[in-house]
């Protein structure tokens, strides 16, 4: 399936998944960084930027990071299968005849994508007991009733429910994956593959520049 060929939607999506794991990882390095610089220099009895560094409260950056190397994980298992790096076929069914192996393959993409659905399935059966219910209700005005306004978190004090949705979301996103995955072997007989060598944007077919060797 080439990104040209793809519907615009689709690119969308692709862009919307690349650019949300983008900013968990660069963000979550960024916290990191300045919260170890923080612990560091707070350390060095510097007059005045000691005093000022102490007073300075980074307690949450281990909490917030989890959360987002959490939600990074499962988007980034969504990409893994649409870019063929979870999708691979084993040695023994590529030594089967077309029609078996083809079999085998589809079996095991429609497996992954009830796996994961089941998972997202009960994620969010999950994270709407966990106050999501009460969250939506609120927000539309509708009665909550005795409807728990569910946990917090220790340090930020988010609804834990934000947190969890990571997991029906991604675990659906990988479903959709699956699917789509399924979807392009039944139609060209060919699975997501990860090229390590390719950089997006760089055509293979495109010319040489001027001077540069092939």
């Amino acid at each position: 399936m080439d990104a040209v060929r793809r519907s615009l939607p689709m690119r969308l999506l692709d862009r919307l998944e690349e650019t949300l794991i983008t900013l968990l990882m660069g963000g979550a390095t960024v916290i990191i960084f300045f919260a170890v610089v923080h612990r560091y220099l707070s350390g060095m009895p510097i007059p005045g930027v000691q005093d000022w560094l102490i007073a300075l409260h980074f307690g949450w950056a281990q909490e917030v990071c989890i959360y987002m190397f959490v939600w990074m994980a499962k988007f980034g298992a969504a990409y893994g299968v649409r870019t063929g790096i979870h999708v691979g076929v084993d040695v023994l069914i590529n030594a089967l005849n077309p029609r078996n192996r083809a079999r085998f393959v589809i079996f095991g993409l429609l497996a992954g994508a009830t796996f994961t659905a089941i998972v997202g399935t009960l994620g969010a059966t999950f994270v709407w007991e966990n106050g999501a219910h009460y969250a939506i209700f609120r927000f539309l005005g509708l009665p909550t009733g005795d409807v728990p306004p569910g946990p917090t978190t220790p340090d930020l004090e988010v609804s834990t429910w934000i947190v969890y949705s990571a997991v029906p979301l991604g675990s659906y996103l990988m479903c959709f994956r699956f699917l789509e995955a399924t979807v392009g072997f039944v139609r060209t007989g060919e699975l997501p593959h990860h090229d390590h060598g390719h950089v997006e944007g760089i055509d293979e077919t495109d010319p040489p520049v001027p001077g540069e060797k092939a």
